[in-house]
This record gives structure tokens, sequence and C-alpha cells, in this order.
């Protein structure tokens, strides 16, 4: 008798977890933190191996103007980026990030650590500002 009564408990579960599952659409705004996160992680990469070329691929003059304007020389540095918040602003997109640098130069380190926002405007986006805390800015600055 217990055996039935597990038996047709299990068969009953099984039969109500087993529907179609619908797959939810991925919202327009997701796709938008996509890409815009996308797009400050391959800024990141192109500036910490010093590739000018992809820094300009991927931002507007303005923007690359507020990239490389505290660049000075240095043998290596860090910079962990976390995105943190979105916005849409008609043609713009904000994307807020917590940032954490560590740059080297002779040996010497400095470490750094703020909240940048990246103003991207374009199709694909492009960084066409960097507002509040400069990721690219050496601390000695």
């Amino acid at each position: 008798m217990k055996k039935t009564a597990l038996l047709l408990l299990f068969i009953t579960l099984l039969s109500a977890c087993s529907g179609s599952k619908e797959v939810k659409q991925v919202s327009e705004e997701s796709k938008t933190f996509q890409e815009a996160a996308a797009l400050a992680e391959t800024v990141r990469s192109a500036f910490v191996s010093k590739d000018r070329v992809t820094l300009q691929k991927n931002s507007t003059e303005e923007g690359y103007r507020d990239i490389m304007a505290g660049k000075k020389a240095f043998d290596e540095v860090a910079l962990v980026f976390t995105p943190r918040w979105l916005d849409i602003e008609q043609s713009q997109v904000l994307l807020n990030i917590s940032w954490q640098s560590v740059w080297t130069n002779a040996g010497k380190k400095n470490e750094d650590r703020g909240m940048a926002v990246f103003v991207m405007e374009g199709r694909p986006l492009k960084v066409s500002k960097v507002l509040r805390s400069n990721p690219f800015v050496s601390p000695e600055q």
C-alpha cells in the first residue's frame, strides 16, 4: 500500500512539473547593459595593453581624449571594473562602474579606486565621455 501511494505521488509530481517551459526573451535594456559592459571591458583591456587603435575604434574623439588625458608612462597597470548601474537617456547610455587600480612605475606601486560613469552613444556604442572619478588617470596626478 505504501509503495502504491508513493508511486502515485511520484507520478502526480512528475506530471505536474513536466509542462512546456517558456523561455523568457531578453529585454532591450538587458541587451544594452551587456553591450555597454562588454565595451567597458574592451576599453579597459585596450588601455592596460596600451592598444591605442582599439581605444580610438571604441570611443569618440572626446571620449578618447578623456581616456588618454591623464595617461602617464607606466610599467604596468591592473584595472578591475565592476558594472553597477545603467541609465538610458534618449540617445545616451550611462554605465556606472566601480573600479580599482594598481599602477606600477619603476617598482613603485600606487593603488586607487573610485566610481566612474561612462557615457556611451551611437550604434554600435562608443565611449563619448568619462565622468566622475576617471579610472584611466594615474593616482599621482
